[in-house]
């Protein structure tokens, strides 16, 4: 079966056009399918504050009004989404980008009142397989936004970490699919002030005592439950680390295991 790669980068290497620039050339040479997700929370997050909207996070997750909203679309669907693609396409790399509601690609719905009202935040319910596995085949590569809608004609804030696992997971069914989490660290840190301090394979069990002792807190913990949702789900492969981890086979990196 075909290896699928799905790899989702965060604001803060988005932020620095130094290692975005590398990692665009990297990305660019992968040969076979791929599908690219990206955030943007920290440019999001300066954007608002220059507008004067408040920011509010809980949980490592962005509480989302009106407002906020407005600023998410611009940042995430706009000015991020396009320079990637036009980025890509300077290295050779026919990439198109979406936003959920384009081609009607991810169809979420609005996430339910319970303890905290995230407002407009979406759990994503569908992914168009079809319509993306046609771009695929036809050497195509997905640039998605952490932007999708509920059909409705409402668009909704969603973590690009489930973006990715979600399409990783929609996917397993036709490719031997891999999800890349990259960011600034090298992985999980036992020591967040020691680079060195890499967790290189964790189960759910070690997670769970991780959680427990304080050592995985606030932004780690909602990319963490999206790993150990997806190898639930049949993704074959879930990586957390920097860029190194996709073309240096020396590089150190956390490895997700189910079990």
């Amino acid at each position: 079966m075909e290896i699928l790669k799905v790899i989702k980068i965060g604001g803060n290497l988005i932020n620095n056009s130094t290692s975005l620039e590398t990692f665009i050339k990297h990305f660019a040479r992968i040969e076979g399918p791929k599908i690219l997700v990206h955030g943007g929370g920290s440019l999001a997050t300066k954007m608002a504050e220059k507008m004067k909207i408040d920011v509010k996070i809980v949980g490592g997750r962005r509480v989302t009004d009106e407002q906020t909203l407005d600023v998410i679309t611009m940042v995430y669907a706009g000015k991020i989404n396009k320079k990637l693609v036009a980025t890509l396409q300077s290295n050779g790399c026919n990439a198109i980008g979406f936003c959920g509601a384009d081609g009607n690609a991810i169809v979420s719905e609005k996430r339910p009142v319970k303890q905290i009202d995230y407002g407009f935040v979406g759990d994503v319910v569908k992914v168009n397989t079809a319509l993306l596995g046609l771009l695929i085949k036809h050497h195509v590569t997905p640039v998605f936004s952490a932007v999708t809608h509920d059909g409705n004609g409402e668009l909704l804030n969603t973590n690009a970490d489930t973006v990715a696992a979600e399409l990783a997971i929609a996917f397993a069914k036709n490719f031997q699919t891999e999800l890349y989490y990259c960011f600034e660290k090298k992985g999980v840190l036992l020591d967040v002030t020691d680079e060195h301090s890499v967790v290189e394979n964790i189960n759910q069990k070690k997670y769970d005592a991780f959680v427990e002792n304080n050592v995985i807190a606030d932004g780690m913990l909602p990319k963490l439950n999206n790993c150990f949702y997806a190898v639930h789900q049949k993704v074959q492969k879930v990586c957390i680390g920097n860029t190194d981890m996709l073309y240096n086979e020396h590089a150190k990196f956390t490895k997700i295991q189910a079990t």
